[in-house]
C-alpha cells in the first residue's frame, strides 16, 4: 500500500486520484482492494421506492380580477397587504413525492384563507345584466383549496441533470365575499344588505384543470439540489388557462434514523383564469399569486 503522507504534494494528488481510475479500467474489486468507493449521487433514480414529504410555507402576492355575482373587484395586494388583513395565511400546505426508478407521484396540497382590504381590491364594471352603479369595494375575503396530483416520468438524464414529463390534474375550490359600499342607485339582486355595506356571496366554487408539464433537476453537490418545474392547463376543460412556475434549491442539514432532512427555498407563481355564469350568477377568477416558499423536506 502507498504512504500518501510521504510523498511530495504532486504526486499526492496523482495517488489520490489512481484507485478511481483503476477502478473504471479494471472493474470494482480494484476499488474495493484499495478501499475507494465512488460517492453515491442523489439524483440517480432510485432502485427501490423513496418517498419524500415537505411541508411548507407560501407567501403569495396577489394580481387580478375577483367576480362575485356579477361584481368585479380589481386585487393588487402584497404579502404584507395580506398579512395584514388576513385572520390566517397558511392552513395546509405540503408537497409529497414517490419515486422508483424513472417513474414519480407526485402530491400538492394548498388551502388558506385570504383578507383582503378596501386598499387592495377596486371596483370594476359589473356584468351587463347588473342595473344601477356598483359601489366602491370595502374588501374581499376567500377560502381557497387547491390539490395537485400528477405523474412524472424521466425521459433523459446526463450526468448530474435529468428532465421529467408530467401530465396530471389540478382541482381548485374557492368560496369569496366581495363587500360593496352601498350607492344611490344600487342593484341590491343576489347582495346581503348590512347597514350601508352590501355582500356578495359566491358560496362553493369547483373545478378541475388537466395539466402538462415537464421538470429539470440539477445536482449542484451531494445533498445540494435545483429543480425547475412548468407546466400548463386548464384548456377550457375546467379553466380557461392556467400557468404554473416553481423554482426551489434543496439542501441536506441531518440524517436521523434512515430520515434524510433538506430546507428548501424557491420562489412559486401560478396563474388561473376561470369564468361561470353571466349576469347576476357570473363568478370569475383571473389571478396570478406569485411569492416565495420555504419548507422542510423529509425523505426516506
Amino acid at each position: 500500500m502507498f504512504n500518501i503522507r510521504k510523498m511530495s504534494p504532486r504526486v499526492t494528488g496523482v495517488a489520490r486520484w489512481l484507485p478511481a481510475a483503476l477502478s473504471v479500467w479494471m472493474g470494482p474489486t480494484w476499488a474495493a482492494d484499495l478501499q475507494w468507493s465512488p460517492p453515491k449521487l442523489a439524483s440517480a433514480a432510485p432502485t427501490s421506492w423513496e418517498f419524500r414529504i415537505t411541508p411548507y410555507g407560501w407567501l403569495p402576492s396577489m394580481k387580478g380580477t375577483q367576480t362575485v355575482r356579477g361584481r368585479s373587484s380589481s386585487v393588487d395586494a402584497s404579502f404584507i397587504d395580506i398579512l395584514d388583513k388576513s385572520d390566517t395565511l397558511v392552513g395546509l400546505m405540503a408537497d409529497f413525492e414517490a419515486r422508483y426508478g424513472r417513474w414519480s407521484l407526485l402530491g400538492d396540497v394548498v388551502w388558506n384563507k385570504v383578507g383582503l382590504g378596501a386598499s387592495a381590491t377596486r371596483t370594476r364594471a359589473s356584468a351587463p345584466a347588473i342595473l344601477g352603479s356598483v359601489g366602491a369595494s370595502l374588501g374581499l375575503q376567500f377560502q381557497m383549496a387547491i390539490v395537485e396530483l400528477a405523474a412524472a416520468y424521466e425521459v433523459g438524464r446526463t450526468g448530474d441533470l435529468a428532465l421529467d414529463l408530467i401530465a396530471g390534474g389540478r382541482y381548485w375550490h374557492q368560496k369569496a365575499d366581495l363587500s360593496l359600499d352601498v350607492a344611490g342607485t344600487f342593484d341590491f339582486r343576489g347582495l346581503e344588505i348590512a347597514g350601508a355595506r352590501a355582500v356578495a356571496r359566491s358560496g362553493a366554487v369547483a373545478w378541475l384543470d388537466p395539466l402538462i408539464g415537464a421538470r429539470l433537476r440539477y445536482q449542484l453537490a451531494p445533498g445540494h439540489n435545483l429543480s425547475l418545474r412548468t407546466d400548463i392547463g386548464g384548456f377550457d376543460v375546467g379553466s380557461r388557462f392556467s400557468w404554473q412556475v416553481i423554482g426551489a434549491y434543496g439542501f441536506d442539514f441531518a440524517v436521523r434514523k434512515n430520515v434524510a432532512y433538506s430546507g428548501v427555498l424557491g420562489y412559486r407563481a401560478l396563474y388561473v383564469d376561470y369564468t361561470r355564469g353571466a349576469g347576476a350568477s357570473r363568478y370569475g377568477f383571473d389571478m396570478l399569486q406569485h411569492g416565495p416558499v420555504v419548507g422542510i423536506s423529509a425523505r426516506f
